[in-house]
């Protein structure tokens, strides 16, 4: 009887721990807070390369929205991305946004630059002025594996100016 007891105990403890964990992992993955609560603008980049669903928005380095999808516009070739921005944030519809990471390895997230028209975004706003992910690993490669040298005197151009 009190091995029947001391298991049941031990599986409520694992049942407890599990629920625990997966409250944990909703609360974190943003779907359990007002991630939907705002007004949606969109942007086209050509390159939004480490980009989610769910990736932090921010202006000045606060979070200010949250990336809720991301398509691609046929016709251009280029990544639309779908975000919803807080309420009491409001940008000017000459606003710029930008793709950008956490350091040299970080995670991407979209970062707006607030321009200073009078006009305002609202809901279903488009962002114009764009600067998609740079491709780091693109960038070192090419100065790796560049053929640009430095001419040397066999190679010169040959110029008819006598000597004197």
């Amino acid at each position: 009887m009190k091995s029947s007891a001391l298991e049941t105990l031990v599986g409520a403890v694992i049942v407890a721990l599990a629920l625990g964990f997966f409250i944990f992992a909703y609360k974190t993955s943003g779907l359990g807070s007002s991630a939907g609560v705002g007004y949606h603008i969109s942007a086209e980049f050509d390159n939004i390369d480490g980009v989610a669903v769910g990736s932090d928005v921010r202006v000045a380095g606060i979070k200010v929205g949250t990336v809720t999808g991301q398509s691609l516009n046929p016709k251009s070739y280029q990544a639309r991305v779908e975000m919803v921005i807080n309420p009491g944030i409001v940008l000017s519809e000459d606003t710029s946004a930008k793709v950008t990471s956490e350091g040299l390895l970080g995670s991407k997230f979209v970062v707006l630059e607030p321009g200073g028209a009078d006009v305002k975004l609202a809901e279903g706003g488009v962002i114009s002025y764009t600067q998609g992910a740079v491709d780091i690993w693109s960038l070192i490669s090419q100065a790796m594996f560049s053929k640009n040298k430095t001419p040397d005197a066999s190679t010169a151009p040959k110029t008819d100016i006598p000597q004197q």
